[in-house]
């Protein structure tokens, strides 16, 4: 009998533990006019802070950039004016040069949208500023290139389907797609730059079945369809792929799917694709506008704009194989209808909602998954020689860095951030750090190009 109670005892103490690493927490309710809205890309910070941006409700208030500790205070960096743009809702992404880089959904000067570069403290600099010949209307952040290049998408105008685009942190601006007929149309989300190079995308609409497609482009322009959602895979994605660090590529439709609530799909390098999960508007929720987010541990997390136990959403989990779990059910006091995610190498999820909380302008969270601290990295590959730029905690002038058991030369280290040199004999593999707290190992295995 003693045996069974303490066997029961260990039980109850290790679902209480799992419980208490799985907690969900409001650091900030949104109290001004502003509130975040999709796809509302979260970027963390060479200073471990994290910053994104979020439209205003108010006629004379276009929007604003912020920023918020991991503690939970919340900053605005920026408010933005009518003549550099309205509705800034893409979020951000961290340049190597230290700055962020976003799009401005809606007017400007010529009334396009634009593409804008931000420092930390908040100063903005309009890089370009769309014109209807450039389609314009961006609606997610450009992605930084292994040269140092952004890649994006422009949504589109009423008379022209969108267009994948360059530009360089000085403004310089090419075309490198206009999509047109099967292409797709009107794509929404942040691209990816996969291991083979190549940029992937989505298309909200067009393609086929007029529901979508998966695309991918060169650095020069080549453009190719590689599938055509047709309802049964999925429909409308809104959200961008992830590449995952088992080489597959990761997303999730809006629509589609048995019951036409949205899919979890899986796309192999080879263009198969397959659906892991249908969701059902019910518990596990529907309306998936956001892309997945692959964890330290090597799951997905991703959250859903609608269904759960209260219709406002969830945050859930799954497998690469497609094990499926309910993590967070979203209601209206805590926040409402979530936005974007990110894993912050502390090793917590933090996102956003677009409603709820104290005022109903939505809040900044976090979720505790009881994961360690972790690094991560900037570009996603590089050759040796090359600077490489690594996120994280606890760094000292004591602290070592190693790609894939290398040791690599610092050239700067501050206590989150550090800059490093892809050292000679290095191969691809993981980059760890030594810290006066242990060793803490990269998120994603690190590309040595030849």
């Amino acid at each position: 009998m003693k045996v069974i109670r303490l066997a029961s005892l260990a039980l109850i103490w290790a679902l209480a533990a799992t419980l208490h690493a799985q907690s969900y927490k409001v650091l900030v309710n949104f109290n001004g006019s502003y509130s975040p809205q999709e796809p509302g890309i979260i970027a963390q910070s060479r200073g471990g802070y994290l910053l994104s941006t979020a439209p205003d409700a108010a006629a004379d208030k276009p929007g604003v950039a912020f920023r918020v500790k991991t503690s939970g205070a919340l900053t605005v960096l920026h408010q933005f004016d009518t003549r550099e743009g309205i509705v800034p809702c893409g979020g951000l992404t961290l340049g190597r040069d230290g700055r962020f880089y976003g799009p401005i959904f809606n007017g400007g000067m010529n009334g396009y949208g634009a593409v804008f570069q931000m420092t930390p403290d908040g100063i903005v600099k309009i890089l370009h500023e769309f014109t209807a010949e450039d389609d314009g209307f961006p609606f997610a952040p450009p992605i930084q290139s292994l040269y140092g290049d952004f890649y994006g998408t422009a949504s589109g105008n009423p008379t022209h389907p969108g267009t994948i685009y360059k530009i360089d942190t000085d403004g310089g601006f090419t075309i490198l797609h206009a999509l047109a007929g099967a292409d797709g149309a009107t794509p929404l989300a942040t691209l990816v730059q996969a291991t083979n190079y190549w940029f992937y995308g989505t298309t909200l609409l067009g393609g086929t079945n007029g529901v979508g497609t998966i695309f991918r482009i060169s650095v020069s322009g080549n453009f190719e369809v590689l599938f055509n959602f047709d309802g049964t895979h999925g429909s409308l994605p809104h959200a961008g792929l992830i590449q995952a660090n088992d080489g597959n590529f990761y997303g999730v439709t809006y629509r589609g799917g048995k019951g036409n609530q949205g899919v979890v799909f899986r796309m192999t390098p080879t263009q198969q694709v397959t659906v892991l999960h249908d969701f059902t508007g019910g518990s596990d929720g529907s309306g998936l506008i956001e892309r997945l987010v692959e964890a330290s541990d090597g799951y997905l997390y991703g959250t859903t704009y609608y269904g759960g136990a209260s219709g406002l959403g969830v945050l859930f989990r799954i497998s690469t194989t497609g094990k499926f779990t309910v993590l967070h059910n979203f209601e209206q006091s805590a926040g409402s209808n979530p936005i974007a995610l990110i894993q912050h190498t502390n090793g917590f999820l933090y996102g956003d909602t677009f409603s709820g909380g104290l005022k109903n302008r939505g809040v900044f969270y976090r979720f505790d998954l009881g994961l360690p601290p972790f690094v991560t990295y900037l570009p996603s590959y590089g050759r040796v020689g090359m600077p490489v730029d690594i996120l994280g905690e606890g760094f000292t002038t004591y602290s070592q860095a190693f790609f894939n058991g290398v040791r690599a030369q610092i050239i700067t280290v501050q206590p989150t951030y550090m800059r490093v040199v892809v050292p000679h004999g290095a191969t691809s593999g993981w980059i760890t750090v030594t810290t006066t707290k242990g060793t803490l190992k990269s998120n994603k295995k690190f590309l040595v190009r030849p």
